[in-house]
C-alpha cells in the first residue's frame, strides 16, 4: 500500500453559510464518507484547516501573513490515506463530499519515502 495525500480547496456552497441545518447534513456526509474509509483501514488521519496563517520566504526567512488568495484556491483541509495505486486514491478522492459543489477540488499527492 502506498500513502497519498488528498488536499481539499474550494467547496463552500452559499446554501452552507446561511443555513446551520445544510451546514450540519455537509458535516453527516463528511463524516459518513471520513467513517468509512476508516472501517476499510484506509484512513490514517485528516484535519480541517483554518483560514489563518503565516507564510515564510526566501533566506531572510521574512515571515508574512498569509496565505491570501481566492477561496477556491486555498487549501482548507487534508486527509492522509493509504491505497495500492493512484487509480485506487483518485476513485476515494472522487466521493469526497467537497466535490458536491462546482468550486469544489481535491488534490490527490503520492507520499515520496525519503531514503535517508
Amino acid at each position: 500500500m502506498k500513502e497519498f495525500l488528498l488536499l481539499f480547496r474550494g467547496g463552500e456552497g452559499d446554501e452552507l453559510r446561511k443555513s446551520p441545518e445544510a451546514w450540519q447534513k455537509h458535516m453527516e456526509i463528511w463524516g459518513k464518507w471520513m467513517g468509512e474509509l476508516s472501517e476499510q483501514g484506509k484512513m490514517l488521519g485528516a484535519q480541517p484547516l483554518e483560514r489563518t496563517g503565516h507564510v515564510i520566504n526566501g533566506t531572510q526567512k521574512i515571515v508574512t501573513d498569509g496565505p491570501f488568495m481566492e477561496g477556491k484556491e486555498m487549501v482548507g483541509g487534508y486527509l492522509m490515506c493509504k491505497a495500492e495505486n493512484y487509480d485506487e486514491a483518485l476513485a476515494i478522492a472522487r466521493e469526497c463530499p467537497i466535490l458536491e459543489f462546482d468550486n469544489g477540488i481535491v488534490e490527490v499527492r503520492e507520499v515520496a519515502s525519503l531514503n535517508m
